[in-house]
């Protein structure tokens, strides 16, 4: 059996960084990763990016050595990708911030509003609902971080959770400040509008968790297999005939019925903002599938069905 050596280059200075003799041929980027760890302890796996160009894409953990394009003496380029945080931590992080800070508005304690209004409570049952509304979504996404979410990449660079955290935390206190203040006034249509919204927020919701089953049940544990999802006996996966992401279609639907419930600007503007952000993964996930897979449904859109 023939062996492979392998060094390994600084892909900014090409400075030799290692070199590594008598690799198996059938070993794995990520194993390479592993040695190369011994030899520079600074740089655990998770936070090293090998490539074969200086300038390409990562290379994928499982990656074999013998089906890549190098000689029986390979090269690869390395690159720091930085201090990493698991994905597990970032959601954790991201998604209690909001339930803390927003129930700290619904009971309005000192210093948010005026002296008289601390530990009030609002007569709009509206405002009552909403809480309810808005602690359940984030209580749903802690739980599906804990015991649904399986991640296919185990990191993310550190300073994403400063990012994410001031998005989610703030646009959560600029909608907590407005919905509960003591001036708060209802929808304009009642409760005609209020209860139609919360059977759409309430219908996403289930839609939205339905989605994330029927994606967990496509990659077995410890598992990076990517598999076409198709729709499942669930009626609310049914959309998958027609969406490439009906996770970030019902979450849409979730913030748009909260909007419609609440009839506040804060909402409506945190809605159009997730939208965008949404779309924009929606399309980075459709574009690769359609990559990916040969025999990908070409009805498909990646977010809104035959419009975008």
């Amino acid at each position: 059996m023939k062996h492979y050596e392998v060094e390994i280059l600084d892909a900014k200075t090409k400075d030799k960084l290692c070199f590594l003799d008598k690799v198996e041929p059938n070993a794995t980027i990520g194993e390479i990763k592993s040695m190369f760890h011994r030899s520079h302890p600074q740089w655990y796996p998770a936070r090293q990016s090998i490539r074969l160009d200086p300038k390409g894409k990562s290379l994928k953990d499982e990656d074999v050595l013998q089906n890549l394009p190098v000689g029986t003496t390979a090269t690869f380029y390395f690159r720091d990708l930085g201090a990493q945080i698991s994905w597990v931590t970032v959601f954790l992080t991201e998604y209690t911030g909001p339930l803390v800070i927003y129930l700290l508005f619904y009971f309005r304690v000192p210093f948010i509003y005026a002296p008289k209004y601390d530990f009030t409570t609002s007569k709009h049952w509206v405002v009552h609902l909403a809480c309810m509304c808005h602690s359940f979504h984030y209580v749903k996404r802690l739980l599906e971080t804990l015991f649904v979410h399986r991640f296919s990449h185990g990191t993310m660079p550190l300073r994403n959770i400063f990012k994410n955290c001031t998005y989610y935390w703030g646009f959560a206190a600029w909608m907590a400040y407005y919905i509960n203040h003591p001036l708060y006034t209802p929808p304009t249509y009642g409760e005609q509008q209020i209860r139609l919204a919360l059977i759409i927020f309430l219908f996403c919701q289930i839609g939205n968790f339905s989605i994330h089953i029927a994606l967990r049940n496509l990659r077995p544990p410890g598992s990076k297999t990517r598999k076409i999802p198709y729709p499942t006996k669930n009626p609310f996966t049914w959309i998958f005939l027609l969406v490439s992401c009906p996770n970030y279609t019902y979450e849409l639907g979730s913030w748009f019925g909260f909007t419609l419930m609440t009839q506040c600007l804060p909402v409506a503007f945190f809605t159009l903002v997730g939208f965008i952000q949404m779309t924009v993964w929606a399309k980075g996930k459709h574009r690769s599938y359609l990559k990916e897979f040969r025999d990908y449904p070409p009805l498909r859109s990646p977010i809104l069905p035959f419009v975008l």
